[in-house]
């Protein structure tokens, strides 16, 4: 029975998968003719990755999960920023819940094969909740990559800041400042306003449109604030010196707040296991007396 029931549950889903598959929903009129009167969007400063084979794998259900709206635009932001494309993420969450759901199944068919028959609650309990975190995985391991890009990116911010103002001192002009600081330093923060700078430059429009472009796409409000600062400072002529100081020292206050937070967190997790293995002390001396204060009643 339970390797019928799990036939059963796979032929439907493959069946329903077929047929969505097959039909795909259309998109509604409004959206068609606002896509045919839109103005053509600038192209993203963020390259994505292609995955492997799990996106291979769950490559035919993308379709289905775009329709039903998946992901979220805070997902969307957070795939841009870890360097991943949509297509892949839909196809890893499709592949990754559809192993959840059928490994239990399989396993449970070993079993019984084996002459070890599980109840039929427990694979389908199994598939259920493994299916559920296959699918929410992505998502969870996105959103701590971007948070952690974001946080290195301020930090390399406030460094490129610093160089920006002493080339400024040494007086360099703003858009030569801004490209020769960023050809100093090294890694994915730096390679990401080097590749704002050169489309700036390659499209013959300004450095500080790209920044704020980098920075919407990225979600860090320091870059999209240090962009408006630049454009005041090349279109109206404002002094922009004291403004970049004056927001590196606040980048780096924020970073040593933030680390400062992170460290009382390490040591606070470093305490419990402590307090716990003093709980078990304490219970290994007191169990044989509190045995034999109950065997003496």
């Amino acid at each position: 029975m339970n390797v019928i029931a799990l036939l059963s549950v796979g032929i439907g889903l493959g069946l329903w998968a077929l047929m969505v598959g097959l039909v795909p929903p259309r998109a509604p009129l409004s959206a068609l003719i606002s896509r045919l009167s839109a103005t053509p969007a600038s192209s993203p400063l963020l390259i994505a990755e292609q995955g492997g084979w799990a996106v291979r794998i769950g490559r035919p259900f993308t379709g289905v999960l775009r329709a039903l709206g998946v992901p979220t635009v805070r997902v969307r932001q957070d795939l841009a920023v870890v360097g991943r494309s949509l297509e892949t993420h839909l196809a890893e969450k499709a592949a990754l819940a559809a192993t959840g759901l059928l490994l239990p199944g399989g396993m449970a068919l070993v079993l019984s094969l084996g002459g070890r028959a599980l109840p039929w609650v427990v694979p389908l309990g199994a598939s259920l909740a493994l299916a559920v975190v296959g699918f929410v995985l992505p998502d969870v391991t996105a959103r701590a990559e971007a948070e952690r890009r974001r946080a290195s990116f301020r930090h390399a911010l406030s460094a490129y800041l610093n160089l920006v103002h002493i080339l400024l001192a040494g007086g360099a002009g703003l858009e030569g400042a801004l490209a020769d600081a960023a050809e100093v330093g090294q890694g994915w923060s730096f390679q990401q306003l080097r590749r704002a700078l050169n489309t700036a430059r390659l499209t013959r429009t300004s450095p500080w449109s790209t920044l704020g472009q980098l920075g919407e796409e990225l979600h860090v409000g320091e870059l999209t604030e240090l962009a408006a600062a630049l454009a005041l400072a090349g279109t109206e002529g404002a002094k922009v010196r004291a403004s970049l100081a004056a927001k590196a020292a606040a980048l780096r206050s924020r970073d040593a707040a933030e680390a400062e937070g992170l460290a009382n967190a390490a040591t606070e997790r470093m305490a419990l296991p402590g307090m716990l293995m003093a709980f078990g002390f304490v219970i290994f001396v007191f169990y044989p007396a509190l045995i034999q204060i109950n065997a003496s009643l």
